[in-house]
């Protein structure tokens, strides 16, 4: 069993057949609460996945520490890609890297693999990818705010991150 909230190491998630890049990533299950009249997963919960996801991803990439000092973190745009259903219950980890960045800017990717409940031992399913673009600004949101030296090493060394 994995644990819930907590981040997956990179031995973990390639237990469950989540390849590289994905270096980052944390298991859930689905509550009723996420679950629409078709019954199965609402695409709006993949949203909040990622959103939930993208805090604590960005704190370990030394991107904010989230105090007062930080950056403004503005989400510029977005979209998904969903590929299979998912059903209430589940298992699934979802997983985020940061693909390219720019000076005060970089494009994150996500995924949500789902688990088999009959099968524990079975590979993770893809069931949706997405993009994100974020910008970094200034507290009062006036200027742009680089991206730290810190931060873009580990999007370049953990994530495999291009540097445009």
């Amino acid at each position: 069993m994995l644990p819930y909230h907590t981040p997956l190491t990179v031995a973990q998630l390639r237990a469950l057949a989540i390849p590289a890049p994905w270096a980052f990533g944390q298991t859930d299950r689905t509550r009723f609460g996420e679950i629409d009249a078709l019954n199965h997963v609402n695409n709006t919960a993949y949203l909040r996945w990622f959103e939930s996801l993208r805090l604590p991803y960005l704190k370990s990439r030394q991107v904010s520490d989230y105090g007062p000092e930080g950056p403004r973190l503005v989400l510029a745009e977005i979209g998904c890609r969903f590929l299979a259903e998912m059903g209430i219950n589940q298992d699934y980890v979802v997983t985020a890297r940061t693909r390219t960045f720019r000076t005060s800017s970089f494009v994150m990717d996500y995924a949500v693999w789902a688990m088999d409940a009959g099968e524990p031992e079975a590979p993770a399913i893809l069931t949706a990818e997405a993009h994100a673009g974020i910008v970094l600004r200034t507290q009062d949101g006036d200027s742009k705010f680089p991206i730290p030296d810190a931060a873009r090493r580990l999007f370049a060394e953990l994530d495999g991150a291009e540097a445009l």
